[in-house]
């Protein structure tokens, strides 16, 4: 018993809550179950791993390059507010959790483990449930596990009444795990038609955030949004005259966008900030700081990119495996710098600032009503949050949803944040997750638990796991086709592509 104990641990520390490890569990046991050749499986497991772990050098690097950038406003105007970042989120309610409900974090790591398992029986049971999808991200898994942990106790303190956890875990545990299962099912057809059929879902923290936007895209800018059918300019189909032929290259767009941006918001900020951090020095010449800070910036987008390459490939054959023997039409949800490999390169650049002009407006406007509640951006929401939308905005509305969406998604980012983070009390703790989903659609969760109690679990869990029930309804012979057959369901819905011309 020991033993097994003790694999299981190991198992739920260093694979289950680690995305490189989890993504070469996946592949590993995707390609035996193909009845691949050893080698064969053992080169594409180091592959999937490896690209993951590129990926997050990419995407810690621009977290990292940026993070003090943000800082640096917070301290340039003198704000002491509550910053929406995952990892401020989780430090939130690892440093309150004990001292408001009197319970220990380790409980929230249960509850990732029991939520994770939800998920894996609706999507096993996906000719009822309808989910397609398995949430495996297990870093994204322990941010929201924390902050579900603390919500769903604030909206039901009866929970704490228990004796035992175990009532608490299971409530938390099915509304965790269908949110996973139901909205990773969301990102499916605006993945497979981004990526023409690589075989992904998103498994973040804006799947709703992304349907939202395919949605509006289409429905306000698309093709069919207005009386007569009209043609849609992508960001990438935009024809620039002489000198802004250059920002029809992705690297020299990011590049050159990012240095005016961002050169002029550390400009702002001052040297001597930057020296009392510690990220540059007094010798240094601060012009080529900041213009070496802002093009690392079209550098780890470049390493994260390349991340995506090497590894989406061998987990998305590799999963073929696990689809055919043990989770029938299933495919893996994955981080949604993912998709950042399909579609128009600078419309990830486009949505990100535009976000973060959203967000910085909606701070301003806190600020100036006197919100209890002040909101400072972190790099995540703000950039992961923004470019996936604006990328999936572009497919489908072109430029113009690439700015706008995004740019509304930003206002929503920090005013939700701020209701959300200010009434539960995380706000006191100096963090919230605060990207889309647990801007929105959480707190929406939040509230109708705590006014309806049981009931309103009930009617979570309900209004989640309908979801798929009505996307199938609507279209009973592509739902599963797009995920079965990409080509067979284009041919089915006249998509045209490049490659049918």
């Amino acid at each position: 018993m020991d033993i097994l104990k003790a694999i299981w641990e190991f198992f739920a520390t260093y694979i289950l809550r680690q995305a490189p490890y989890m993504i070469g569990f996946l592949t590993l046991l995707g390609y035996a179950l193909m009845g691949k050749k050893w080698y064969d499986i053992l080169g594409g497991t180091l592959k999937a791993i490896i690209g993951m772990l590129i990926l997050n050098v990419g995407s810690s690097g621009l977290s990292n390059t940026f993070r003090p950038i943000l800082a640096g406003l917070r301290e340039r105007f003198n704000l002491t507010a509550c910053v929406i970042d995952p990892y401020y989120g989780q430090n939130a309610v690892t440093a309150g959790v004990e001292e408001v409900f009197g319970k220990g974090f380790s409980q929230a790591m249960t509850l990732l483990l029991i939520a994770f398992i939800v998920n894996i029986l609706l999507v096993r049971l996906n000719k009822i449930t309808k989910c397609r999808t398995l949430f495996t991200t297990g870093h994204v898994q322990v941010q929201q596990a924390a902050t579900a942990y603390w919500l769903i106790m604030f909206a039901l303190p009866g929970l704490l009444g228990y004796s035992t956890d175990v009532p608490m875990l299971i409530v938390m545990s099915v509304v965790l795990g269908a949110y996973w299962a139901v909205g990773s099912n969301l990102t499916v057809k605006p993945m497979q038609e981004l990526s023409d059929g690589a075989g992904f879902a998103i498994a973040h923290q804006q799947m709703f955030g992304i349907r939202l936007g395919y949605w509006a895209a289409d429905k306000f800018f698309g093709t069919n949004s207005g009386k007569r059918k009209k043609e849609i300019k992508k960001v990438g189909e935009m024809e620039m005259p002489g000198f802004f032929s250059i920002f029809n290259e992705n690297m020299v767009c990011t590049a050159i966008l990012m240095t005016i941006f961002f050169g002029t918001i550390m400009a702002v900020i001052g040297k001597d900030f930057f020296v009392a951090s510690g990220a540059t020095t007094e010798a240094d010449n601060f012009v080529m700081y900041c213009l070496t800070t802002s093009l690392n910036f079209a550098v780890y987008l470049a390493i994260l990119q390349l991340g995506v390459r090497t590894f989406v490939t061998e987990l998305t054959a590799s999963f073929q495996g696990i689809a055919d023997k043990l989770l029938p039409s299933s495919i893996p949800g994955v981080d949604c710098a993912v998709c950042y490999g399909f579609g128009d390169a600078n419309a990830v650049t486009f949505g990100f600032l535009a976000g973060l002009v959203g967000q910085l407006i909606a701070i301003v406007v806190l600020i100036v009503t006197g919100s209890p509640t002040i909101i400072i951006c972190g790099f995540v929401p703000v950039f992961f949050d923004n470019a996936t939308i604006g990328l999936v905005a572009n497919e489908k509305g072109g430029l113009k949803a690439c700015l706008v969406i995004p740019f509304i998604s930003g206002l929503i980012q920090v005013f939700g944040s701020a209701f959300i983070a200010g009434w539960v009390g995380l706000a006191d703790y100096g963090g919230y997750l605060g990207m889309f989903d647990w801007a929105t659609v959480w707190p929406a969760f939040t509230v109708v638990m705590k006014y309806l109690g049981y009931v309103g679990v009930a009617l979570v869990v309900i209004v989640l796991l309908a979801i798929p029930q009505i996307e199938y309804r609507l279209d009973k012979k592509g739902y599963y086709l797009i995920t079965e057959d990409y080509e067979a369901y284009k041919e089915y819905k006249g998509i045209v592509t490049e490659e049918n011309l």
